[in-house]
């Protein structure tokens, strides 16, 4: 609890709802891999991941150990790191089960002697993580046997799914780097992840998917699926201002009439990006406008004379409000709900 009424909002229900449309949608798949890596994008906690689980997933994805271990502490359910762990923790992901990524073969001479399941990951033009060519993919494959190592999967990471050229020559390149593989003997082949998942037809070699943004509805929604979070805080104070007089730091608003402003609790210390001033919010059902700069702990919105003090304010309401605001600040919705801070209090209804 917190003694101060800023909260996100956390919909479990409509999660597992989600995650249920999903895969009744795209039902070609054994496996279904949620991934739940920064706090489940900042929703937080493992009442998010058994809501996910209740839906369908059957696996899970991480991208760190940390995140490994705090999901693994409340269920016993595949989870594979979908990051780089340092080799020297081997021990750890060995003891909690831990599925483990390869993107290089020096990495994996690093971990051979470790009893542990990995995925390889194939680089098939994101430059950021995988085994960007087929000897190199071939030496490690080859080398499996003589490990303790077991090939649970391979996967690869679509980089710009609403652009279908680019995707089909990641597709293809995926397929001559693992030419030498009869995919159909590997336990899991994973490309597809949200917009893939949604924009192109199933790969008949690909029997698992990622579902990451989606199951939070952040994606083009043609499914109808649900809100998921909602960021609230409430009217602290209500200022009447006269024509000319300027509002927040450096005093970048100014009042072009008489005009009522609103004080609401919560601040850039709470995830509010500072840009998202003159951008607007909802106080009973209305929207309104913030003005001036926004402030560590506080934000002011201009008004009308029906919003009272105590006043619910909501600065994320649905998904098209997010949609808006990440649109307004030039970004994705992905960086707004994640960038929501610890000190903000997550509820959490049913």
């Amino acid at each position: 609890m917190t003694y101060r009424n800023t909260y996100e909002k956390i919909k479990l229900d409509n999660i597992r709802y989600n995650v249920e449309k999903i895969i009744n949608s795209y039902p070609g798949y054994k496996y279904y891999i949620g991934v739940v890596k920064a706090d489940c994008y900042g929703h937080n906690t493992n009442k998010v991941v058994k809501s996910i689980i209740d839906g369908g997933c059957n696996y899970l994805a991480v991208s760190s150990l940390d995140e490994a271990l705090e999901v693994r502490k409340d269920f016993d359910i595949p989870v594979l790191c979908l990051g780089i762990i340092d080799e020297k923790y081997m021990d750890i992901c060995e003891k909690n089960n831990i599925d483990v990524t390869v993107a290089s073969l020096e990495y994996f001479k690093k971990i051979e002697k470790y009893k542990l399941n990995i995925h390889i990951k194939i680089d098939t033009g994101m430059n950021r993580l995988g085994v960007k060519n087929k000897d190199e993919f071939s030496s490690i494959v080859e080398s499996i046997p003589n490990s303790n190592l077991y090939l649970k999967g391979i996967f690869t990471h679509i980089y710009d799914a609403n652009n279908e050229e680019h995707t089909y020559e990641q597709i293809n390149k995926f397929k001559e780097i693992t030419s030498n593989v009869d995919l159909s003997k590997i336990d899991i082949v994973h490309i597809p992840q949200s917009d893939t998942l949604i924009n192109y037809p199933k790969l008949d070699f690909c029997n698992g998917c990622r579902l990451g943004i989606i199951m939070y509805g952040l994606t083009n929604n043609q499914l109808g699926l649900k809100d998921t979070l909602q960021l609230c805080s409430e009217v602290i104070d209500i200022k009447k201002i006269s024509k000319g007089e300027t509002v927040s730091y450096n005093g970048n608003y100014t009042a072009q009439s008489d005009e009522l402003i609103a004080v609401v609790s919560i601040g850039y210390a709470d995830g509010v990006n500072r840009k998202l001033s003159g951008a607007y919010v909802y106080i009973n059902d209305k929207k309104y406008q913030i003005v001036g700069n926004v402030c560590m702990d506080m934000i002011m919105v201009k008004i009308d004379d029906s919003v009272k003090i105590h006043d619910t304010v909501y600065i994320y309401k649905d998904i098209e409000h997010i949609k808006y605001l990440s649109n307004y600040i030039d970004t994705i919705p992905y960086e707004l709900i994640c960038n929501v801070s610890k000190r903000v209090e997550r509820i959490y209804e049913s």
